[in-house]
């Protein structure tokens, strides 16, 4: 069997916001028990991730590495057509992933202990984003 869903987040600007349960809740209303859940991120200046759940520090601390790796406003940047964030949201995206594939396992995404799926806002202006679900299993 197969389940597509489109989820619409809103963000308040750069930083992570757990969509764990959204995605739960997903899987839960499509009805399968075990297969497979795809979580694709249609935005090129967003990226999903899984990481700690337990500890924001850890998100934040990733936040900071990626903003000494990839600085906003880089004189190195021709792109600037949304705002000195705009190219380095756009290579912070391209470092990170668009898309996951998590295990479902009774009914809910497998995850362990301290995990959780992240959407990471790259942009330091609000924005809302739309994210594809497909959940394929029995």
């Amino acid at each position: 069997m197969l389940h597509q869903q489109k989820l619409r987040f809103s963000t308040t600007g750069r930083g992570t916001y757990n969509i764990t349960q959204q995605i739960n809740d997903t899987i839960e209303k499509s009805g399968l028990k075990s297969g497979i859940c795809h979580v694709f991120i249609q935005h090129t200046s967003a990226s999903l991730i899984l990481c700690e759940n337990a500890d924001k520090t850890v998100r934040e601390d990733l936040d900071a590495y990626m903003a000494r790796l990839v600085k906003d406003g880089d004189s190195l940047f021709k792109h600037k057509d949304e705002g000195p964030d705009d190219m380095a949201a756009h290579i912070r995206t391209i470092l990170t992933q668009s898309s996951l594939s998590i295990p479902v396992h009774k009914g809910k995404c497998d995850l362990g202990l301290w995990q959780g799926i992240f959407l990471w806002e790259h942009r330091t202006n609000p924005h809302k984003r739309n994210i594809a679900v497909t959940i394929m299993g029995e």
